[in-house]
């Protein structure tokens, strides 16, 4: 059965559901919690480091690899002249989309810092994003955009329109990533996503999701200080965390807001339209 959340995700593998449960572990990924926001590392730097190796080397050796297949294609003749310019053409083809996919891999692992930290108000029912333009789970971009490599997404979004989907990564190591699919009102049609959780194993693409229900239900089997950071450290959070990363101020001001006519004040006092 096909996902509920259409255009259908690459690499499905079921729908979440939202709502209180029993995974009350947040798998070291929750930063802070207070009573009003939490905010949870998308990105750990282990993995920052293995993907930015590992993307560096495939595009150091693609495209030394691409000149070859153009010399290849004007240079080399022989009696098999035509099948030489199709072996060429076709495998400069796959390399120049190797590469194509590779570089937001690249981009999004050496710009991204302090974990690319999501965060959850449960008073206002709003989230919070400021992330590399290139972390998210596109395929299909416009070239120019890699002219502006360290290009940020900074947005805020309803939690009732987010909705949880888990894909996989067709490797034989089998990871998975929890994405929010961002729907229309009062529709399945999405419009835009979010990497929630990326390139998990087993059990542990789920607990981000959990947890983090479980916190916007306001359900107390979590603890809000299983985070890195304990609920009386929010200076300190957002002194090591926030600060200097172009958070807007408004934005940080309303990870506090209680109510939605606050986050409405706090928007006229910064000129921000709703």
């Amino acid at each position: 059965m096909p996902s509920k959340y259409q255009p259908q995700i690459l690499g499905w593998i079921g729908d979440l559901d939202k709502g209180g449960n029993y995974l009350t572990g947040a798998d070291q990924r929750l930063l802070y919690a207070n009573d009003n926001y939490c905010a949870f590392i998308r990105k750990t730097k282990s993995n920052q480091i293995f993907y930015l190796f590992i993307s560096l080397i495939l595009i150091i050796l693609l495209i030394p690899t691409m000149v070859l297949l153009i010399l290849l294609f004007f240079v080399y003749n022989t009696e098999n002249e035509s099948e030489i310019a199709i072996l060429s053409i076709s495998s400069f083809i796959l390399c120049f989309f190797a590469i194509y996919i590779i570089i937001p891999e690249f981009y999004h692992n050496l710009f991204t810092r302090r974990g690319s930290p999501i965060i959850f108000n449960r008073k206002t029912g709003k989230v919070y994003v400021n992330e590399s333009y290139f972390f998210n789970f596109m395929v299909l971009r416009n070239p120019l955009t890699f002219l502006h490599p360290n290009k940020k997404r900074i947005k805020e979004y309803d939690w009732a329109y987010l909705q949880g989907v888990v894909v996989h990564n067709y490797s034989r190591y089998s990871l998975n990533s929890t994405i929010l699919m961002v729907c229309k009102p009062n529709t399945y049609k999405t419009i835009d996503h979010i990497m929630l959780d990326p390139l998990r194993n087993g059990i542990g693409s789920y607990q981000v999701w959990g947890w983090i229900n479980n916190f916007m239900c306001a359900n107390d089997l979590i603890s809000l200080n299983d985070g890195k950071y304990k609920w009386e450290q929010e200076t300190q959070f957002k002194k090591e965390i926030i600060k200097g990363q172009g958070w807007p101020d408004w934005m940080v001001e309303a990870f506090n807001a209680t109510t939605h006519d606050e986050l409405a004040k706090i928007k006229q006092k910064y000129n921000i339209e709703s």
